[in-house]
């Protein structure tokens, strides 16, 4: 009989979750009736991209107070803001959250899952493993610069809103309106659909 399989200290989909996030958690189940509805955007341009992506999609939905309810396509996008060809082209998605966090464990469970993946945070615009971007949680329209909702760049970048559309098509982005809208505003250029790729939902 063959030892079961047990993922070793060194998967970053099994990283502990903070204790500061547990107890949140659980100040947030005694006070929250109703989950909130909170839009995540996933980025990769380094390693492994699209197992880092579900591994980030996977590392949420094990976060005690967060359930994945929805997964996108995944899109290639040429990076922004550097010279073409400088870097790697990303992989980015969107899932939907169903969570009793309040926005700022959120966004510290978020943090924890990049640094899972070994982001660096050295470089404006540089490569990295893995970006996990709040979109929106709820109808909260906020300026704390620490989390602004909703993201304050989300209304214009194709790479957010399509795979963001592809899965919600009456999707609302607070404060600005219809995703459909604001998707026929901005350009796709560089941002194409990878149907040959796929995330699963978490089992």
């Amino acid at each position: 009989m063959t030892a079961p399989f047990i993922k070793g200290p060194t998967d970053p989909t099994v990283q502990p979750v903070p204790a500061s996030v547990v107890e949140k958690v659980d100040a947030a189940d005694t006070t929250l009736s109703n989950p909130k509805r909170a839009v995540v955007a996933l980025g990769s341009n380094l390693g492994n991209r699209l197992e880092t992506l579900q591994g980030a999609i996977d590392a949420l939905e094990d976060t005690p107070g967060v359930r994945v309810k929805g997964v996108s396509p995944v899109y290639e996008t040429e990076p922004w803001g550097v010279d073409p060809g400088s870097q790697p082209a990303y992989f980015n998605a969107v899932v939907v959250l169903k969570t009793t966090l309040p926005p700022s464990s959120l966004l510290e469970r978020a943090h924890a899952v990049e640094e899972a993946f070994h982001r660096v945070r050295d470089e404006h615009w540089g490569p990295r493993t893995l970006d996990v971007d709040i979109v929106s949680y709820a109808d909260v329209v906020s300026d704390d610069p620490q989390l602004t909702l909703p993201h304050p760049r989300a209304h214009e970048r194709a790479f957010v809103l399509a795979p963001w559309h592809d899965l919600d098509p009456e999707a609302q982005l607070p404060g600005r309106g219809p995703v459909a809208s604001l998707l026929d505003a901005v350009t796709r250029d560089g941002v194409a659909p990878r149907e040959d790729l796929e995330l699963r939902l978490p089992e």
